[in-house]
């Protein structure tokens, strides 16, 4: 807690030191024109008008303070260039004898002016072009390298996402697009009792995300009316603000790789951090439900990996003992295979004959839930 104060205190001071400097330079300029008196001889006139100047310069500092380095550095190019231009048509100008002086000397500094500004303007906002990692690391742009993170429609629903926010592995700021708002609005207004509540448990996920002082959302209002899918949508936001689009669902895993926008899958993480299990283990479940095929029992473990076992049939609604004889990894889920402990195992066990028979990828799509598996032609379709 006292680190944090003393950070805390840091920007206050800094605050403060700024603030002094400031005057410091009001009261200079304001000085210079009393003393000096450029206006009209009067010196209380000259003191006012430094102090005017003062103010201006003042505001355009916190102005330009709000600016990328990519804009500033563009500005000033752009000025720079106009200026050199307006100087060397200015000189052409000026070496017309059949022009008045006073003429000649309002065009050169009307040039200078136009130029000077045109530059400044075009600059600023083609900035945005450079290229800073070209200079190896010399000067970066704080901004450009922000950690920004998309948050998709399913992971929202999904709210694990909550979970591995609150334990602090989840940094930089978690962008929630208008667009998704409305798209959780209306599957929560959806007369379709499960999609509502759905919906429902993703404002409410939502909620529990703004609540946790440690995050920072932003909710932006940039929309695509050209792009009609959300996923579309949330492909080229991802691409604007160089964000990487946190997701479970696989297809939008899947696209955005090839459209060259980086992703985080909720389900990748969770595959990643489930315990290894090795065939010949020995493992402790609760045979839940009959299995497709004859005298097979299904089990779940807590993270919800689905255990197909052989012969346990009898033991519905009970715990049982069994040794793993296979186990079966997917993009999308794991399957582990075994039989009752007490039984022997005589020749290949029937998981490692699944596995030697022709498997099927299958295809997922996270945002509608669980889907089935084939695990081969012979094999009951299951749930992964």
């Amino acid at each position: 807690m006292t680190g944090k104060k003393e950070r805390d205190k840091i920007p206050a001071i800094m605050h403060g030191d700024v603030v002094i400097i400031r005057l410091v330079f009001t009261v200079i300029l304001v000085a210079a024109g009393y003393v000096l008196k450029p206006v009209g001889g009067d010196p209380w006139i000259s003191a006012g008008v430094g102090g005017l100047v003062a103010l201006s310069i003042i505001f355009f500092e916190l102005r330009i303070r709000r600016a990328s380095l990519k804009t500033l550095i563009g500005a000033a190019v752009g000025s720079i260039m106009g200026i050199v231009g307006a100087y060397l048509i200015g000189s052409l100008i000026m070496r017309q004898e059949s022009m008045p002086h006073a003429m000649r000397t309002f065009l050169t500094l009307g040039l200078v002016f136009f130029m000077a500004y045109v530059g400044l303007m075009v600059g600023g906002a083609k900035g945005d072009y450079l290229e800073l990692s070209a200079l190896g690391g010399i000067l970066t742009d704080k901004e450009s390298r922000r950690d920004l993170k998309i948050l998709d429609t399913s992971v929202i629903i999904d709210g694990r996402i909550a979970d591995v926010a609150e334990t602090g592995f989840l940094t930089g700021s978690l962008i929630i697009p208008q667009f998704i708002l409305r798209e959780l609005q209306q599957v929560a207004d959806s007369p379709d009792s499960s999609k509502r509540q759905r919906g429902r448990r993703g404002l409410d996920m939502l909620n529990r995300l703004q609540n946790n002082s440690s995050l920072d959302i932003q909710i932006v209002e940039t929309d695509f009316p050209a792009v009609r899918e959300v996923d579309l949508k949330l492909i080229e936001l991802g691409k604007q603000l160089d964000a990487v689009i946190v997701t479970n669902d696989f297809n939008l895993n899947k696209v955005s790789q090839l459209r060259g926008v980086s992703v985080l899958n909720i389900n990748e993480l969770a595959n990643a951090l489930k315990p290894v299990v090795l065939p010949g283990e020995a493992m402790r479940v609760f045979i839940l439900k009959e299995g497709k095929e004859y005298n097979q029992g299904v089990a779940y473990l807590d993270d919800g990996t689905m255990v197909v076992v052989d012969n346990a049939r009898r033991l519905i609604g009970k715990n049982a003992d069994i040794a793993v004889t296979s186990v079966l990894q997917t993009t999308a889920g794991k399957m582990i295979f075994g039989r009752l402990w007490e039984e022997p195992e005589n020749g290949a066990p029937s998981g490692e004959q699944r596995l030697n028979g022709s498997a099927r990828r299958p295809s997922r799509d996270s945002r509608s839930g669980p889907v089935p598996v084939r695990i081969t032609d012979s094999e009951p379709i299951t749930e992964s």
